[in-house]
Formats: C-alpha cells, sequence, structure tokens
C-alpha cells in the first residue's frame, strides 16, 4: 500500500526549478538516470502530474530492462567544510 504522506504526492513538475534534478534508480537491475524539469515535460500536459505519478510512468532505460524504477532527489553536490578539529 502506498504511503498516504508520501513527499512526491504534493510536488507537481510545474513547481520544480530547472535546476532540480532527480535520480531514477532500477528497482530490478539498478541502474541509475537522471531527470530535469525539462525532460519530464515532454508535452505541456505532463507538467501537471505529480512526481509520484512520473515515478509510476517511468521505466528502466537500460538495454532489455523496462523495470519499475524509484524517483529520488538528486544531491546538488552542496558541502559543507567540516570545522571542528580534535584537541
Amino acid at each position: 500500500m502506498a504511503d498516504p504522506m508520501n513527499w512526491k504526492r504534493n510536488i507537481q513538475v510545474r513547481d520544480l526549478d530547472e535546476s532540480d534534478r532527480f535520480e531514477m534508480r532500477c528497482k530490478t537491475c539498478k541502474h541509475v538516470t537522471y531527470l530535469t524539469r525539462s525532460m519530464i515535460c515532454t508535452s505541456p500536459e505532463r507538467e501537471f502530474l505529480y512526481l509520484d505519478e512520473v515515478e509510476a510512468g517511468e521505466v528502466c532505460k537500460a538495454r532489455g530492462c523496462r523495470g519499475a524504477v524509484t524517483l529520488s532527489r538528486a544531491s546538488k553536490g552542496d558541502t559543507s567544510a567540516f570545522v571542528g578539529g580534535l584537541a
């Protein structure tokens, strides 16, 4: 049963920034690809989809797999330095 409080149910594609990236990982073969807003919006009506609907409609892009995928936010690479030290 799907989790009713899933964050993907609350965000529509039109709410995303162009800089937002999502990791699409295959549940079968573990192949990873990345999606952006422009890659999802292949037609104008797709911007009204919620991210859980996008996830349900996508399949693995690896050759011959076509397995179900899971969508997660990709890190933007922002890291902060550890400023502590050992005394």
